[in-house]
């Protein structure tokens, strides 16, 4: 094995195990994300919709964060089998050992703009194989940077209200006061009326 193939295979074992760190990343940034909704849920029954739009942003980024590592994960383990093909037929070629060159210091870095653009290059190597990722590097960008929009934020909020029963009073810019919906009582009042109709109709001759 030349020394080319010798360092390829090294930085196989080192794209594997940022994939796998990538992943358990992607796992944090969810439990993260279901944290924040469930302080959602709260903000809403206090009635704190100011509170509520920072959670509801907090947990829209860090869903969006998750799904960021996941795609990179994916990507990474995509072109380490590229790469493993590469190797097992002899077709290294002396620009894709090039790209290897300081590659460790990337990949241990965890930056996913740096790491994106190092699969940039390995992905510009493999153009004459079938699967090409689809991943961009400026996806990352625009998820992570950006302000969350606000009607992802309302969206959200009003998510939640609908799934725990709870009414958003007033419009989602301003504070407003939460109240628990009860369909159920509505229903039993109902019922009361409808059996004192039919206790009245037994009770005449």
């Amino acid at each position: 094995m030349g020394n080319g193939e010798s360092a390829m295979q090294k930085q196989l074992l080192e794209l594997r195990l940022t994939a796998k760190q990538l992943q358990r990343e992607a796992k944090k940034c969810e439990k993260n994300s279901k944290a924040a909704k469930a302080k959602l849920k709260a903000a809403i029954e206090r009635g704190d919709m100011e509170g509520a739009k920072i959670y509801a942003s907090n947990s829209i980024r860090d869903k969006n964060q998750s799904l960021n590592y996941l795609r990179l994960a994916s990507r990474i383990e995509a072109v380490s089998q590229r790469v493993q093909t590469a190797i097992s037929m002899g077709r290294l070629s002396k620009t894709m050992t090039k790209t290897v060159a300081g590659m460790d210091k990337t990949l241990k870095s965890m930056d996913v703009e740096k790491i994106g653009k190092v699969m940039d290059k390995f992905e510009a190597n493999f153009e004459d194989l079938d699967v090409r990722s689809a991943y961009m590097t400026e996806a990352m960008d625009s998820t992570t940077a950006g302000v969350t929009p606000e009607s992802e934020v309302s969206e959200l909020i009003q998510m939640v209200a609908d799934e725990h029963g709870l009414q958003v009073a007033g419009d989602l810019d301003d504070a407003g006061v939460v109240s628990t919906k009860t369909p159920a009582a509505k229903e039993t009042e109902g019922a009361s009326d409808l059996e004192a109709r039919l206790a009245a109709l037994n009770s005449n001759p």
